[in-house]
This record gives C-alpha cells, sequence and structure tokens, in this order.
C-alpha cells in the first residue's frame, strides 16, 4: 500500500489492527500508549509522534519501508 499522508497511514494502522481483531483499548493496555494517542493516529493526526507509530507498526507485524521514486 501507497502511503501519502498521515490519513492513508492510519487507514492502513487500523485495517491492520481489525484484521488482528485487536481493539484500541487492547491495543493501548499491551502497548502502554493511550488509545486516544491510538485513535488519533487511525483517524491521520498528523502531529502523531513518529516513534510510537513505528512501534505500534511492528506490534502490528507489519514494516515500514522508504523507496526511492522514479
Amino acid at each position: 500500500m501507497k502511503i501519502v499522508d498521515a490519513e492513508s497511514l492510519g487507514k492502513a494502522i487500523r485495517r491492520r489492527r481489525k484484521e488482528l481483531h485487536y481493539t484500541q483499548a487492547y491495543l493501548a493496555e499491551y502497548t502502554g500508549f493511550s488509545a486516544s494517542f491510538i485513535s488519533d493516529l487511525e483517524r491521520g493526526k498528523e502531529t502523531a509522534e513518529i516513534g510510537k507509530t513505528i512501534f505500534l507498526i511492528q506490534i502490528l507485524g507489519m514494516d515500514l519501508c522508504l523507496e526511492k521514486r522514479g
């Protein structure tokens, strides 16, 4: 999936969380992050902390890769 903005990243994270049948509350408890952070991230909040976001992506069994265009 091509991520072009915070909203598309949030949608990808939400989709994966739901595939795993995790609730936001469960994920918050498991990671120690607040449920509001996870909710904000999934809604595409542009100021979400990058370190927490990358950690959450890893917890969900996903990889974040950057590629040069062209």
